[in-house]
Order: C-alpha cells, then sequence, then structure tokens
C-alpha cells in the first residue's frame, strides 16, 4: 500500500511556543489510524498542522509523496477532507445543499453544481441512511445528525485522506458504532486513508489497523492496536488501572478504577 500521508520530524505549536516536536507518522492507502491522548496534549494542535490551518515549525508532510506546504487550497482540498466535531452554517441550506458544498474543490470558483455533483452528494447521504434528511434545512437537524451530514459531505469530496476530528464525541452509541463502521468501510472498499482523533480507545482496539499515541511528555509511538494501547499505557497516560481482556476484534480495555 502506498503511503498517503508521511510526517517527518514534525514540530508544531503557536508562535514561539512548541506544543508538539518530532513527530514522524506514516499513513498508507487504505488505512484507518486512531489518534489517543490525554486532553491538552497536543492532538488538536498536530491536526490543525496537517490541515495547514497552522505551519509547521520544522519537519515536512506529505501527501501522496509530495510537501504539500506549496499546494493551492483547492488542490490540497480535493486530496484531504476534514471532519470537524461540529459546524453550524450561516444560512438554513439543506443537507443535499450542505453535502454537494463537498464538490466546491472540483468544480470551478463560480460555477454552479452539476447533476452529477448532485448524485454524487446524494450517494453519500445515502451511505450514512440519511436519505431522510435530504431536504431539512441543516440548522434544525440535532448534533449527531449534522455530524453524521458533515462527514457526507467529507465524502463528496472524494478524498484519499479523511481526517476526522472525534467524529462520534456528539452521537449516540448506535451512530457512533455506524460511523465507526463506515470508517473501516471506506478503508477497505475506497482505498481511503482515515485518521481519527478520539478518547476512547476501545474503538481504537475494535476499528483501527493502528494506533498513534501522544503520551504527557509529547511522544508520538504508532503501531498495531494491541500493542499500543496496553494497561501500562493507559496508567501512564490516564492515571486509571485497566484490564485488557478479549482477543483480536473482541480485545478491549475494562477499568477497574480511578
Amino acid at each position: 500500500m502506498s503511503p498517503v500521508l508521511v510526517l517527518s520530524g514534525v514540530a508544531c505549536g503557536y508562535g514561539s511556543r512548541i506544543v508538539l516536536r518530532d513527530i514522524d507518522l506514516t499513513i498508507r492507502e487504505g488505512e484507518f489510524v486512531c489518534l489517543l491522548g490525554p486532553n491538552g496534549v497536543g492532538k488538536t494542535t498536530l491536526f490543525k498542522t496537517i490541515l495547514r490551518h497552522l505551519p509547521p515549525k520544522a519537519g515536512t508532510i506529505r501527501v501522496a509523496g509530495e510537501d504539500t506546504a506549496s499546494w493551492a487550497p483547492a488542490r490540497f482540498a480535493r486530496t484531504v477532507a476534514h471532519v470537524p466535531q461540529s459546524h453550524t452554517p450561516p444560512f438554513p441550506y439543506t443537507v443535499l445543499q450542505v453535502v454537494t458544498m463537498g464538490r466546491a474543490a472540483r468544480i470551478g470558483t463560480f460555477a454552479a453544481p452539476s447533476r452529477a455533483d448532485v448524485e454524487a452528494a446524494r450517494e453519500s447521504i445515502e451511505a450514512l441512511s440519511i436519505g431522510a434528511l435530504a431536504d431539512r434545512p441543516y440548522t434544525e437537524i440535532s448534533g449527531g445528525e449534522r455530524q453524521l451530514v458533515l462527514i457526507a459531505r467529507a465524502l463528496t469530496q472524494e478524498p484519499r485522506l479523511l481526517v476526522m476530528d472525534e467524529p462520534t464525541a456528539n452521537l449516540d452509541f448506535g451512530n457512533a458504532i455506524r460511523v465507526l463502521d463506515l470508517a473501516r468501510r471506506l478503508t477497505e472498499r475506497r482505498g481511503i486513508a482515515v485518521l481519527m482523533t478520539g478518547h476512547d480507545p476501545n474503538q481504537a482496539l475494535r476499528h483501527a489497523d493502528m494506533a498513534a499515541v501522544i503520551d504527557r511528555g509529547g511522544r508520538l509511538r504508532a503501531g498495531p492496536p494491541a500493542e499500543v494501547i496496553t494497561a501500562n499505557w493507559l496508567l501512564d497516560t490516564y492515571e486509571v488501572e485497566t484490564a485488557i481482556v478479549g482477543d483480536g476484534p473482541h480485545r478491549f480495555c475494562l477499568p477497574l478504577g480511578g
């Protein structure tokens, strides 16, 4: 599998303050990677740097083998899609209109979406089983439904890399499982690379190909979830004693106390 995202010696931060340094990470096509770490350790800062909202303080970020620093915004948007934690548009667009906005990077600046663009949006909506929402105002649906719409919009971009910032944070149990299963299917059927941040190590153990974990010292380590997410790491990182039980896709961590 070809590398889609490669971080080499990346440092990131704000102004003169370095939050993370010496970050090395490779995500290949068809891989689902879950980024874990305690609050305040720098996961959001790393995401902002990958998405070019912040310039790296050191190192290089390559997508599909090329340094993205010189890419035009439209080219970046055609390759990398982002699902934020939340989003509220200034106007009451319908769900279909919001999802169709994902085609913006693939059509001219002043061009109207074609029938094919709208059909691509409808296919993304159906993929998430939210067809009943297509004509509803986006501002009048629930937070969990909005999250599903944002994922549909990202899929409509046809990206090679999908970056999801805590995509299950506002979802109920059923929708959270459906989103994670969808991410798994995207990697298997479309070859999309998925990078997701979250707080539940069981999501990584159950769904991800690889876990990238950041400890309290800002050090990142990546590998198979069963090898990286250990009782010792959970104790050192979250100060919670756990037992790791089960095997394979049925492996999970069970908290023993705080």
